[in-house]
């Protein structure tokens, strides 16, 4: 759970870090609107983040994080949290990935490969993308 504080505490420390520096860039008379940048880096935020053990298994295990691919991952768990779930199984043909949905952390994930040897233990729901 410390990590999953830390997590989320570094991930409010990068926003905050974000509005200084759109402040900065709106302050030196750049021609972007500053609620547009603030919008866009506020939308960043809202998207899932990976621990640091999930994104060394996503290193280690060759999972190619596609924009296309993180955009399905977003709305899977954007429609698991419409729907209640706590801790999700999302499942796509890149892999699998568990997904802590009220801290919208990845937790870990799996290959394919990987995915028909394992067993889903301490998951309340599963999105198919």
């Amino acid at each position: 759970m410390n990590n999953v504080n830390q997590i989320t505490n570094a991930g409010a420390l990068k926003l905050q870090h974000a509005q200084a520096a759109l402040q900065t860039r709106a302050n030196t008379g750049n021609q972007v609107q500053f609620a547009e940048l603030l919008q866009n880096e506020s939308n960043k935020a809202q998207s899932v983040q990976f621990s640091k053990h999930a994104a060394q298994r996503v290193q280690q295990r060759g999972i190619e994080m596609t924009d296309s691919l993180l955009n399905n991952l977003n709305r899977a768990v954007k429609k698991a949290q419409e729907k209640g779930a706590k801790d999700v199984v999302v499942i796509g043909e890149s892999g699998a990935f568990i997904v802590n949905v009220p801290n919208n952390i990845v937790v870990t994930t799996m290959s394919g490969a990987e995915m028909k040897e394992n067993i889903f233990t301490n998951i309340d729901s599963a999105v198919l993308m």
